[in-house]
């Protein structure tokens, strides 16, 4: 490869040039997509993400989870796992000031000691988050699962529900026999009145 910049003659497994340090993989990658036809095109960079509008990158959102497979299914086992482990840790944090606590009572002034000794009250509030997260998993996102498990059903009846006949092309001389005609009832309808006129 030739360095575009130094015009020195490079080896095409070398990413950089070793005359004057040219980013020649950029060069090869220009390249390349000028090759390919393919134009750039700035919605597909992380520029037009920032412009989205929210409901714009909401659908970009849940066109990518879709694509890494993650299902409400998904979702709702994460958030009862994540639920789990919040849970644990406020717990864990709890259970740890009491006891740090504790061996910190001796040492303060007795004014200081009923604030000291319910500090572990803080581990409280992650347990809390982590229980919350647990109910919506087991309670809101499973109603989240249900609904796109009918949707899911929905599209497959639609898919495999009969297709209509479609005509055949112009050229070709087969007859198709249909199921219904406009004038049918019209020209029964003639004919029996012509039968009462003639009687």
């Amino acid at each position: 490869m030739v360095c575009p910049r130094c015009a020195s003659n490079q080896s095409d497994d070398i990413k950089f040039c070793t005359s004057c340090g040219a980013n020649l993989q950029a060069v090869r990658e220009a390249l390349e997509l000028r090759d390919s036809g393919k134009k750039f095109d700035w919605g597909d960079t992380w520029m037009a993400e920032m412009f989205m509008s929210g409901k714009a990158q909401e659908l970009r959102k849940l066109e990518m989870e879709r694509r890494l497979g993650i299902t409400p299914e998904v979702k709702r086992y994460n958030e009862i796992k994540a639920g789990v482990i919040v849970s644990s840790v406020g717990i864990g944090i709890a259970i740890f000031l009491f006891i740090f606590m504790q061996g910190i009572v001796a040492k303060v002034e007795p004014d200081v000691i009923p604030i000291i000794t319910r500090l572990w009250i803080a581990g409280v509030i992650p347990f809390m988050v982590g229980l919350a997260l647990i109910v919506n998993g087991l309670v809101v996102s499973k109603k989240l699962v249900e609904i796109q498990k009918r949707e899911q059903h929905r599209e497959k009846s639609l898919e495999e529900a009969p297709a209509p006949r479609d005509l055949k092309a112009a050229n070709t001389s087969e007859f198709i026999p249909t199921n219904f005609s406009v004038t049918d009832q019209t020209t029964r309808h003639l004919e029996s009145s012509e039968r009462k006129i003639s009687r």
